[in-house]
């Protein structure tokens, strides 16, 4: 008995100096705060791209200068005006404080809320977009822009190309369209419908505004959707045919090399986009005119051309 107690304890003895398995430990907490072993703070996120350098030419006036120089204008706005050079192209069209003004296409409203800073407390801008362009892609971006303090001058028009503007209206100083009128075309609106519509609506020697990606020579409405491009004849016949006059055209916007067989649309573009070839019309309503033109007026002659804005000096890299 004595025997096996003795081997009993011995064999107790030799488990118990078997070593126990250990609990892994936790690896340590980094402390809060300051100094070493403090956890990393978050990444900030990345800054916006700045947008490229758009030095304005000499002779911009200074409401549109300082409308397009407003600290508070976002940076996808400002992405946009070394290659549309708004100085220049609203300068030519003559926009002043006070004025009343008529958009047809307005779209997100990157020129309408310049103008509505141009134009001020005293002037009105009635910005127009059909209700397919509103739901297919501007409503949403429209309505923001369209609560900004500065837009208390706009209204927002929901009306059909061809019948742009509500009776109310009238007596404007200009109307303008930026890179639309080829849409016109394509989306079958009735544009001698539209511009006999901007003539009535115009104050006489009010000015008609046009800007257009220019389509081949002798290419007419070929373009219009495949390319979003038109050939420029074919704007100026038309509204000549309204009963307007072309008082100048700005080279402002010209690109020669551009050969003129790429899509100028903003989702096809890319890079490309701000350098296509560009016709920069002002017609006016003359002075004399009747407030609707005759049904058969022949077009009258064009008239000629004024020294646009010069173009601004190329900065040095």
């Amino acid at each position: 008995m004595t025997k096996y107690l003795v081997l009993a304890l011995v064999l107790f003895s030799a488990c118990a100096k078997k070593k126990e398995p250990q609990p892994r430990e936790a690896p340590p907490v980094a402390a809060v705060g300051s100094g070493s072993g403090s956890a990393k703070a978050p990444e900030p996120p990345p800054k916006p791209k700045e947008p490229p350098p758009y030095a304005m030419a000499s002779d911009v006036i200074e409401p549109v200068r300082n409308a397009i120089n407003a600290t508070d204008r976002s940076i996808d706005d400002r992405m946009l005006d070394a290659g549309r050079m708004p100085g220049e192209v609203l300068t030519f069209f003559k926009l002043a404080p006070g004025q009343k003004i008529g958009e047809l296409f307005a779209g997100g409203g990157y020129t309408t809320e310049l103008m509505a800073r141009i134009v001020g407390d005293t002037g009105k801008v009635w910005a127009q977009n059909t209700t397919e362009v509103l739901d297919k892609f501007a409503r949403k971006p429209w309505t923001e822009r369209a609560a900004k303090p500065v837009m208390k001058n706009v209204v927002g028009v929901e009306r059909p190309t061809d019948d742009p503007f509500p009776p109310e209206a009238k007596d404007l100083d200009l109307v303008i369209t930026i890179l639309n009128y080829h849409d016109f075309v394509w989306q079958k609106a009735d544009t001698a419908k539209l511009d006999k519509a901007v003539f009535a609506a115009l104050k006489p020697g009010g000015v008609y505004a046009i800007v257009d990606h220019s389509a081949a020579k002798n290419s007419g409405i070929r373009d219009v959707e495949s390319l979003h491009r038109i050939d420029e004849d074919v704007v100026k016949k038309e509204v000549l045919e309204a009963g307007f006059e072309l008082d100048a055209e700005s080279e402002v916007l010209r690109h020669p090399d551009d050969p003129r067989d790429w899509s100028t649309s903003p989702r096809t573009a890319g890079e490309k986009r701000g350098t296509s070839d560009r016709f920069t019309l002002r017609f006016v309503k003359p002075a004399s005119a009747p407030a609707t033109p005759p049904a058969g007026k022949e077009a009258p002659k064009a008239g000629g051309k004024a020294k646009a804005p010069a173009k601004a000096p190329a900065k040095k890299k």
